[in-house]
């Protein structure tokens, strides 16, 4: 199997703003090549407050998913905090590829940068 079950994003932060068309987000962008579906499951940690554990998305078998991270909610509805600084674990039931990247237009020149996670 070409993946692995666990991967860290070290840096990640939503940003409070937008300008022009763009919305400043970032993604989780997953690639899942094995027979089964992947359930993925994302912690959140933070520099001043307890980890949030309950986010779940679904990546089907051989296929890509790009997880929006402005636009994901917890079991219990909660948005990903926007403003505040956080690092991301990233662990599925199957092998998985995990990239990251972010879209930043809080500012007239946008900025765009994508990395892979460090798996485990």
């Amino acid at each position: 199997m070409i993946g692995k079950t666990t991967w860290v994003i070290p840096d990640g932060f939503l940003p409070t703003t937008s300008s022009g068309d763009q919305v400043s987000h970032e993604a989780v962008c997953v690639l899942n090549l094995g027979d089964e579906d992947a359930v993925i499951q994302l912690t959140f940690y933070f520099e001043d407050q307890a980890p949030i554990a309950d986010f779940e998305s679904v990546c089907g078998a051989q296929r890509t998913h790009h997880i929006r991270l402005d636009k994901l909610k917890s079991k219990t509805g909660a948005p990903v905090p926007h403003g505040v600084p956080y690092a991301i674990k990233v662990d599925s039931n199957v092998p998985i590829v995990v990239q990251h990247s972010r879209l930043d237009t809080s500012q007239e020149a946008l900025a765009l940068f994508t990395t892979m996670g460090y798996s485990v």
